[in-house]
């Protein structure tokens, strides 16, 4: 058996991304990604056992990639409001620099695999998360609410802020997301978290 080669399998990795991101899933394929790599198939097949596989590592590594840097300096200790802007800050950030990665898990969002790597990533970040928003809570600095309703108001206006500011469309062309527009936004998703 050959040994792998790190570069043919971030190369697959890269081109995959590009694939799921440009077609969907539906336009996703082990024939198709070989050939935009200028692999062969059954060289593929050395390095995943089928596009399951590749998707999923692809979700696992992308989610971790996510989730490590949007909590990145994160303690449960913090006060609300100063955890919610470095939380804001820290995804606005990944958003700029990686549109790719996030563009390719909008993609895998609503899957069976991205659902099993969300439970895995709950698993190693939901910890934190949960003593910080639990602590919040006790200091009356949140209103206490269910899981989804507290992320949906406290992440949902930003990732749209950021659909608008990397999406150029004709609704928004005049649009430039930047550190202001971001700190008076949450300004008022913190007035209406507090509520």
């Amino acid at each position: 058996m050959r040994p792998r080669d790190e570069n043919k399998t971030d190369l697959i990795k890269k081109k995959a991304v590009e694939m799921v991101v440009r077609e969907g899933l539906e336009g996703f394929g082990v024939n198709k990604l070989a050939k935009a790599s200028g692999l062969s198939v059954g060289t593929i097949y050395v390095y995943f056992k089928n596009k399951e596989e590749i998707l999923t590592m692809l979700c696992d590594e992308i989610g971790d990639n996510i989730f490590s840097s949007s909590l990145k300096g994160l303690r449960p200790d913090m006060e609300f409001a100063e955890g919610m802007r470095l939380q804001w800050k820290n995804r606005y950030h990944f958003y700029k620099l990686n549109p790719e990665q996030v563009a390719f898990v909008e993609k895998v969002r609503y899957t069976e695999i991205y659902e099993a790597v969300t439970e895995k990533l709950t698993k190693k970040y939901g910890k934190l998360v949960r003593a910080f928003i639990d602590k919040a809570v006790e200091d009356k600095q949140l209103a206490k609410m269910p899981f989804e309703v507290y992320w949906a108001l406290a992440f949902a206006p930003l990732y749209q802020l950021i659909n608008f500011g990397m999406n150029k469309n004709r609704n928004s062309k005049t649009f430039h997301l930047n550190e202001n527009i971001l700190e008076s936004t949450l300004k008022c998703v913190l007035k209406g978290l507090m509520a």
